[in-house]
Parts: structure tokens; C-alpha cells; sequence
């Protein structure tokens, strides 16, 4: 069975229980034939950290969110003076490389799985609503045992493999351009493109007809 690449969004862990369950899905992925790809955890690159996400991500079918709790928020306010002000208490916040990631793997079209730990504040892409699933659990290897988990990540498997094979399939199609006839390269071309380009022939030989007769004139 030939193996799948996806891209594993999770920020550094705060704790033994956070790594621990971060290397429980891990686990579960590398069980499943599915190879996970983190940068910072077993990627590495000099490159600035946008850039290494996305090639690191062009590699990958599909994409895993892990929001483990990064801040805490005893309490506090939004809207502060405003007439929306609210009130907070005991607010866990996320990595916000978790939305950035989340966004480049959309717009790439890749299947994501959002995996949140419980009391995880649920904004952005971050919540219910969007074309994934998202799944509130408790940051432990039980919870990816039960018949909700289960049933997600098939679903979700399925889809990465899906993009995949489509992946593939457009790499195979795509053409040698350096091994490509000049009747290949025509016959690709649009009407509209042919005759822009046949038309910009015509206008370099006809000025190439009137430099050669502006020199050669006695």
C-alpha cells in the first residue's frame, strides 16, 4: 500500500500530556500508512517559516490541525468600552499558526481534519461551519478510539487519498515542455494565443525586411 504525505499543523507543546497526545495521533496517522510532516517537529529548514509551510505543504494530500491550549486567560474583556464588551473567564487560546495553516491548506484544497482539545476557544477557522469536521477531545489516547473519531478520520482518509491520486494523475499528464515537437507546442496553443503569436511573428520579419532595406539602400 503506498504511503500518504500530510502536513500536521500543531505549535510546540506546553507539557508532557500535550506531547504525549501529539504523538498519539502520530502514531495512529504512521499506522494508517500516513506519513506526518510537521515543520519544526521533524522538518527542518533555513528557509523563513511561510515558505518552508507551503513547499513542505505542496508535498501533502491533506492536512491534520491539532489546537492544544497555548494561552491561558484567567480573565479579561473583549470589545473593551465598547457597547459589546463581554466579559472572559478561564479562555484557552491556540496557536494562531493553526488559522494561518488551516488557510494555506484550504486554498490549496486539501482535505483537513481539525482535531481541538477541549476548552479550546473555537473562532476563525477554528470552528463548525466550514467544509471539515471539527473534533473537541480531551488530550489523551482514548480519544482517538472512540466511534466519532474513528469515523471522522475515515472519512477524512478517504478524501486525502482522493487528492492524491488526482494529484498524481495531473503530474503524470503534465508535459515535458524541453521534449515537445513545435507541432506539439502548436497544436496546445488556443486559436486567440496562435494568432497573437503569428501576428507578433509577422510584425518582427516585417521589421526585419525594413532595417535590412534602410542599410542596404544606395
Amino acid at each position: 500500500m503506498n504511503t500518504l504525505n500530510v502536513f500536521i499543523s500543531v505549535g510546540g507543546t506546553a507539557n508532557d500530556q500535550q506531547e504525549a497526545f501529539v504523538r498519539n495521533v502520530e502514531d495512529r496517522l504512521k499506522s494508517e500508512n500516513i506519513i506526518p510532516n510537521t515543520v519544526g517537529r521533524n522538518k527542518f529548514t533555513a528557509d523563513s517559516p511561510l515558505k518552508a509551510i507551503m513547499e513542505l505543504m505542496n508535498e501533502c494530500a491533506g492536512t491534520v490541525v491539532i489546537a492544544l491550549e497555548r494561552t491561558y486567560l484567567e480573565s479579561g474583556k473583549e470589545k473593551r468600552g465598547g457597547q459589546k464588551e463581554q466579559e472572559l473567564q478561564q479562555i484557552k487560546y491556540a496557536t494562531p499558526w493553526n488559522q494561518i495553516e488551516a488557510a494555506i491548506a484550504y486554498s490549496k484544497g486539501q482535505p483537513l481534519l481539525l482535531i481541538l482539545e477541549e476548552g479550546v476557544r473555537s473562532e476563525g477557522l477554528l470552528e463548525k461551519g466550514y467544509d471539515w469536521y471539527v473534533l473537541w477531545v480531551k488530550p489523551a489516547s482514548a480519544s482517538l478510539n472512540t466511534a466519532e473519531f474513528n469515523g471522522v478520520f475515515a472519512d477524512w482518509k478517504k478524501k486525502v487519498e482522493k487528492f492524491a491520486s488526482n494529484k498524481n494523475q495531473v503530474t503524470a499528464k503534465k508535459p515535458d515542455v524541453a521534449e515537445l515537437s513545435l507541432y506539439d507546442l502548436v497544436k496546445g496553443l488556443k486559436p486567440s494565443h496562435l494568432w497573437a503569436i503569428l501576428a507578433g511573428l509577422a510584425t518582427i520579419i516585417s521589421g526585419a525586411f525594413a532595417l535590412g532595406a534602410k542599410f542596404f539602400v544606395k
